[in-house]
């Protein structure tokens, strides 16, 4: 048995099936613009994690493009707080884009006039920071700033005498991150990408439990890290990882339901913390989101509105699209729900037009119809609910820890666990007898001796209405009414 000091959480294989977390807490990690925006190397926007509550907020603290390819995080800030459908946040999020170290080759601007006394940048990679008027001192002879409005640089002459001056300027080079920075490092005390996830807990004092990293879990490296990332962060916390399956695969297109399913099942897109989604969506403005971004945000609109509980499946909740999107050459037209079933009956969640169009599967992505699982993997809810039973003990006794242990603790802790799951009954997340033991065989004497005890609880999560089935039969039997019967 491993040396253990704090509260833990485990989750067992499932009996029969089978924080207070105040909130849901969404990171992403990916790229944002930062180079718009002045002195980002000494404001913490590199591989460190930066909670973002609306959309002014997060262009003031990272910039802002349109070209999502090149900067992930724009479409996960669109997404979250300029959602047609709701607004949803706040999020976290990880920037491993460096604008001092991404860098193309210097562009000179020959003869810039300043007549008018400023100089306009259209350039959306310009790095604001690295731009120098040639012969002239910054903040003595020019300033220079970002217009977020008109998406510009402005060198402005603060002396009134220049006219035709050189500028220079980095643009920053986005092809220069790699699947190893969003994967990261944790090194000597210094964690980056996807591993700078475990900053969050005492920077923010928040319990990470969704994981997405659109543009980017596409890559089986990635997703492997990512689904490593959320087990035990601090050593305590259990994540639920939110995925994509490309559109296309080093040229191959993935473009049909039966090319997703196969890509899916050869790259072990399978792992039951997870959801894996397909294909990406399109919205009325034209805009494409993948569909992570889309599931991640859906899970934090309808956990809030059911008190941060993780009770309810996104499935068949409205999102902001107008369309199935497969890839700019792709001639799908789009799959219809039953169709989208043959997705989800392999562990895909889709999207599909249901009276409005809607998220599409309420699995995970271990589920396969027709194969024997662990039910806990049969749909979202249960393992986020059984992630929120053990984050949430931890959070409940974790200033406990090195107090007495006298069996009347031993007993406050059975009751606190078993009202905190009377409450979820009473919030309809859980159905049926939960029951919290302290057991013998599970609290040998030699463990006690050494502090550690064992606490066992088990619940039975609320299913999702997954199908419902009219059985409707004719009868002749009314025929009776001609005669003067019943």
């Amino acid at each position: 048995m491993a040396y253990k000091h704090g509260t833990y959480g485990e989750i067992s294989a499932s009996k029969a099936v089978a924080a207070a977390q105040a909130d849901t807490v969404v990171v992403y990690v990916g790229t944002a613009p930062i180079q718009k925006i002045a002195g980002y190397s000494t404001k913490g926007l590199i591989n460190q994690p930066v909670r973002l509550r609306n959309l002014a907020e997060a262009k003031a603290t990272f910039g802002y493009s349109e070209d999502w390819a090149k900067f992930s995080l724009c479409e996960v800030f669109d997404e979250h707080f300029n959602n047609s459908v709701e607004n949803a946040g706040p999020i976290y999020v990880i920037n491993v884009l460096d604008p001092s170290t991404d860098k193309g080759t210097q562009v000179t601007i020959s003869d810039a006039d300043f007549t008018s006394g400023k100089v306009y940048i259209a350039n959306d990679l310009c790095d604001v920071d690295s731009v120098r008027v040639t012969g002239k001192v910054l903040d003595t002879d020019y300033s220079v700033t970002y217009d977020a409005v008109n998406d510009r640089v402005v060198v402005e002459d603060l002396t009134g005498a220049m006219t035709e001056e050189d500028i220079t300027y980095y643009p920053v080079d986005v092809t220069g991150v790699t699947s190893s920075d969003i994967i990261g490092t944790d090194s000597g005390g210094v964690s980056t990408g996807i591993q700078a996830i475990k900053k969050i807990y005492a920077k923010y004092n928040a319990v990470v439990n969704i994981i997405a990293v659109p543009g980017w879990s596409e890559l089986p490296t990635v997703y492997t890290a990512m689904v490593a990332a959320a087990q035990k962060i601090n050593g305590h916390w259990d994540a639920f990882v939110i995925a994509d399956i490309p559109l296309d695969d080093n040229g191959t297109p993935v473009d049909t339901k039966e090319k997703a399913i196969a890509w899916a099942a050869s790259n072990g897109y399978n792992s039951e913390i997870s959801k894996v989604c397909w294909p990406q969506v399109k919205a009325g403005n034209g805009k494409i989101y993948h569909g992570s971004t889309v599931v991640a945000w859906e899970m934090l609109r309808v956990d809030l509105a059911n008190d941060s509980i993780p009770m309810e499946s996104p499935s068949n909740k409205e999102i902001m699209a107008t369309a199935q999107y497969f890839g700019a050459s792709a001639t799908n037209e789009g799959y219809d729900d039953t169709e989208c079933n043959d997705l989800n009956e392999k562990g895909i969640t889709t999207f599909c037009f249901n009276s409005g169009w809607k998220v599409w599967g309420p699995h995970t992505a271990a589920y396969k119809y027709g194969t024997t699982m662990d039910p806990r993997c049969i749909f979202d809810v249960n393992m986020r609910m059984l992630m929120y039973i053990t984050n949430g003990f931890q959070l409940r006794h974790g200033t406990e820890i090195d107090s007495p242990m006298t069996p009347a603790q031993k007993d406050t802790i059975i009751n606190t666990e078993n009202a905190e799951l009377e409450r979820l009954k009473a919030n309809g997340a859980v159905i049926g007898e939960a029951s919290v033991e302290f057991l013998e065989t599970d609290n040998p004497l030699n463990n006690m001796l050494n502090g550690d005890f064992v606490f066992n609880i088990s619940f039975t999560a609320t299913p999702p209405f997954k199908s419902a089935t009219a059985r409707v039969a004719y009868t002749s039997d009314g025929f009776a009414a001609f005669f003067g019967g019943e």
